[in-house]
């Protein structure tokens, strides 16, 4: 049986047409544990922008990007345990497999919560990598603990709006950062106690808050460009927690001198290496799925693109790469019904 899906070749400027493209594929199978799902809605997130101008190999068979969404499970593989055929899920995907801008999907039920009844399936299909990323940024690499501070760098982005919501519910004072008058409105919608100008001097602007450091810091954007002040700012024994790639070598002798942590947060980390805790994934979703049902954590949605074809996700990509998105963008509806 074939399904609709969205695929790409090689790499090429978003602006080509050949840059994604309607393709058919064969349905998948699941085995093992897996999860047979049907698309509802994806998430578009800066990865899928760098995935995509990273394959350089012309193939006969499209790579399929794609790695937040949200579905109806209408099969499993004979090991799965955690679920059930007919209930709606969310989770963040895959890098090793094909990706979720197709139909139907394939994905470890070891990755997979129960999505949340309060949310439409646009504000559900936005939430997976960002909570995931967030969560194991604050707690599996920062390890914070309540009554501390942190200081989020990129407040308004995908990352950042969760991660603040997070810092909020667990107790620490968040400092967050936004450059125009709509993304600091963002930021502090949010949840952030202060709100500070990263095209600015921050230290200075910590300091006029009575902030002479922090304990944590939680970089979503640029690393070099800030590591600098990261060092500066950081608590001596504090830790800093990055998700962007060091685009250059940097002098981390202060940090040495601080016994202060640096620590990268990589969302696929633990189903890539099919790490022996990627369980993990899946219990962080279900926990956000309470938080989201209670009214405590609310989906960070801002943008929704229909239908779902080819054009539609290079306007989505081209959307992202602008790189002035807040919050988080969906693309929904291959029969335009999405709810």
């Amino acid at each position: 049986m074939k399904m609709k899906a969205v695929g790409m070749y090689k790499a090429l400027p978003i602006t080509d047409e050949s840059s994604l493209v309607d393709v058919q594929m064969t349905k998948p199978v699941p085995t093992k544990h897996d999860l047979l799902v049907k698309i509802a809605a994806v998430s578009v997130n800066p990865v899928d922008t760098k995935l995509r101008v990273a394959q350089n190999k012309m193939g006969i068979s499209p790579r399929i990007l794609g790695f937040d969404a949200v579905g109806t499970i209408v099969g499993k593989g004979s090991e799965v345990t955690l679920f059930h055929d007919g209930e709606e899920v969310y989770f963040a995907g895959d890098v090793t497999r094909q990706g979720n801008n197709a139909e139907y999907t394939l994905i470890d039920e070891r990755l997979v919560g129960h999505k949340p009844v309060n949310l439409t399936n646009a504000e559900a299909a936005a939430m997976p990598l960002t909570t995931i990323t967030a969560t194991e940024a604050l707690f599996d690499r920062l390890q914070i603990v309540s009554g501390k501070s942190i200081l989020i760098i990129n407040g308004a982005g995908g990352v950042g709006s969760v991660a603040t919501q997070l810092a909020k519910l667990a107790g620490l004072t968040v400092i967050s950062t936004a450059s125009r008058a709509d993304t600091v409105s963002w930021t502090k919608a949010h949840g952030a106690d202060y709100v500070i100008n990263h095209h600015e001097d921050m230290l200075i602007q910590l300091q006029k808050l009575g902030f002479r450091s922090v304990d944590y810091i939680l970089c979503l954007h640029d690393t070099y460009r800030h590591f600098s002040f990261m060092e500066q700012a950081i608590k001596p024994q504090g830790k800093i927690c990055t998700i962007v790639d060091l685009t250059h070598p940097v002098d981390m002798r202060v940090l040495k001198d601080k016994s202060a942590t640096l620590s990268f947060e990589f969302m696929f980390t633990r189903s890539k290496y099919q790490t022996e805790d990627q369980m993990k994934q899946h219990d962080i979703l279900e926990q956000a799925t309470l938080y989201f049902e209670t009214g405590q954590l609310k989906s960070t949605l801002n943008k929704v693109l229909t239908p779902f074809n080819a054009e539609t996700l290079r306007l989505a990509h081209q959307t992202i790469e602008e790189g002035q998105m807040i919050g988080k963008l969906v693309v929904e509806g291959f029969d335009n019904d999405g709810k």
